[in-house]
């Protein structure tokens, strides 16, 4: 089970949007990913994200690389994940 894969959900941990759920759309490159929410759903719009900003999650939904939003929105809903990414994940501060 690969972390970082086309369909794997993973969670923001720095930025604007941390804390909410997104879904790995397509790989650029060793260290960056493209994500989205989609934007409608989580509030996360189709971006660049550094993989050391997001941690994955054991959730994966059956998309191609590089699928639209509105596909990423049908297969949320075909795997019944629309209530789990709605969800924010509550991050702790770390103690400095």
């Amino acid at each position: 089970m690969p972390a970082i894969e086309v369909g794997r959900v993973c969670y923001k941990t720095r930025g604007r949007e941390v804390g909410r759920k997104c879904v790995i759309v397509d790989i650029v490159d060793e260290n960056t990913v493209l994500v989205t929410g989609p934007k409608s759903l989580t509030g996360v719009r189709r971006r660049r994200v550094n993989i050391s900003h997001i941690v994955s999650l054991d959730k994966v939904v059956q998309i191609n690389k590089g699928a639209s939003d509105e596909e990423v929105m049908k297969a949320i809903e075909a795997a019944g994940l629309v209530d789990f990414m709605r969800e924010r994940v509550k991050l702790e501060k770390a103690l400095a």
